[in-house]
C-alpha cells in the first residue's frame, strides 16, 4: 500500500464532518488544518474548544499510528488539553509521539492560529491496536519451538 493509500484509511468519519482533511502523517508526526466554521463557534463567536480537542485528539493519534503498518488503530487513554488564547480562525495542529512502546503511545500537540501564535497545547496516552498476530512496524511474530 502507498503512502498515500495508508493517509487515506486513516480518515475519521467525525473529523469529516468537521471539515478536517485527513493527516499528514510521518513516522513520529501528524499535522492537520481545522478550518474554521461559524457552525464550529461557540458564543463568543471564537473556535469552540471540543471542535478543537477532537482535532488535537486526532493529530496526537496519527503520531502514535506513524507509518506503523502493523497498527490496526489506537485509542486515546487519557488527554490533557489546556486552552491558552481564544482563536476567530483555522486552526493548525502539529503532533508528535514521544514515546512508543509494544502497547502505549505518549504523544504531545501544539495548536496555532494563522499568525503562528500558540492557541492550545496537549498531551495524550493511547493504546496501540495491533492487528492479531502481528508485531510492531509489521514482523511476523518469533515462531515458538515446541518443547519435546
Amino acid at each position: 500500500m502507498t503512502h498515500e493509500g495508508r493517509a487515506m484509511s486513516r480518515g475519521v468519519p467525525f473529523m469529516q464532518t468537521i471539515g478536517v482533511p485527513v493527516a499528514e502523517v510521518q513516522a513520529d508526526a501528524a499535522s492537520v488544518r481545522l478550518p474554521w466554521r461559524a457552525d464550529l463557534g461557540n458564543s463568543a463567536g471564537a473556535l469552540h474548544g471540543g471542535a478543537l480537542m477532537s482535532t488535537l485528539d486526532y493529530a496526537m493519534s496519527q503520531a502514535a499510528r506513524g507509518t506503523d503498518t502493523a497498527l490496526r488503530g489506537v485509542s486515546t487513554v487519557d488527554m490533557r488539553t489546556s486552552f491558552l488564547r481564544a482563536i476567530e480562525g483555522d486552526a493548525l495542529v502539529s503532533a508528535r509521539c514521544i514515546r512508543r512502546g509494544r502497547s502505549l503511545a505518549f504523544c504531545e500537540a501544539r495548536a496555532h492560529d494563522n499568525g503562528g501564535a500558540v492557541v492550545a497545547t496537549a498531551s495524550a496516552t493511547f493504546k496501540l491496536i495491533r492487528a492479531h498476530g502481528v508485531e510492531p512496524n509489521g514482523a511476523a511474530p518469533a515462531s515458538r519451538q515446541e518443547n519435546r
